[in-house]
């Protein structure tokens, strides 16, 4: 079982927040992107929150730590998280595998271990990794997303939205005292108004095709950037959660 600093979850899973949140984006076409999954969480404190995540394996999806609970329970399949679909798969988490070094904002990875394997249809199917090598550059345009919130005081999007951002130089994420690069990925342009915020936490951003981060945390203010956790780095340890289990 993943334990949470109580200050993290504090800041991220309050009673009235969804724990990141895609800003000036728009919504996709439904069931464009079958890897994504809608995590509802009960907090430690007994809170409901959500998450977005997605799914990697036909029996594990990946997220952010900080989305961590007493009981997380994953929809794979939606498009309107709100309107009951035929492509709906609800399925329990059995076991959560917070990385072992995961502290406040850093190491923000989650594996979730499903109680049953997903049945791969046209609405569910698996993301793609990179491998342990694969340094993605600053520049690189990718794609993010999730069902939270448009606007700061907006609620979390009943239907999946989306939102291009591009990945920064990681001198635009050194006010973030926690952020390294070698870890994590600085997203989206200080320029423009994108971005992922509240909601989003746990969702991938896609660079051609591959899962290259998880939204783990920005500003209050949800002013870009944002900080990712850099899927590459931490190959080894989703490899060898995947043998073992």
């Amino acid at each position: 079982m993943c334990l949470l600093p109580l200050l993290l979850l504090t800041f991220l899973l309050s009673p009235r927040a969804e724990a990141g949140e895609i800003i000036n984006g728009k919504e996709c076409k439904p069931h464009s992107r079958p890897y994504m999954a809608h995590l509802e969480i009960v907090t430690f404190q007994g809170y409901l929150a959500t998450c977005g995540g997605f799914l990697i394996r036909r029996d594990f999806v990946l997220t952010a730590a900080h989305c961590a609970g007493r009981s997380i329970t994953v929809t794979l399949g939606a498009h309107n998280i709100t309107k009951k679909e035929d492509t709906w798969q609800k399925y329990k988490v059995a076991q959560q595998f917070c990385h072992p070094k995961y502290v406040t904002l850093q190491n923000d990875i989650m594996l979730l271990k499903l109680k049953k394997k997903a049945k791969l249809t046209l609405a569910v199917g698996v993301l793609p990794l990179p491998s342990q090598f694969n340094f993605i550059p600053p520049g690189t345009m990718c794609r993010v997303a999730g069902w939270g919130r448009t606007g700061i005081d907006e609620p979390g999007s009943d239907t999946l939205q989306e939102v291009k951002l591009r990945l920064m130089d990681p001198q635009n994420c050194s006010y973030f005292p926690h952020f390294n690069h070698d870890l994590q990925l600085c997203v989206g342009n200080p320029k423009e108004t994108k971005s992922a915020f509240k909601g989003d936490s746990g969702g991938p951003i896609l660079c051609a095709g591959v899962a290259q981060g998880i939204v783990s945390y920005g500003s209050h203010d949800a002013k870009p950037p944002a900080v990712f956790t850099r899927i590459s780095h931490y190959r080894p340890w989703i490899n060898q959660v995947l043998e073992e289990n």
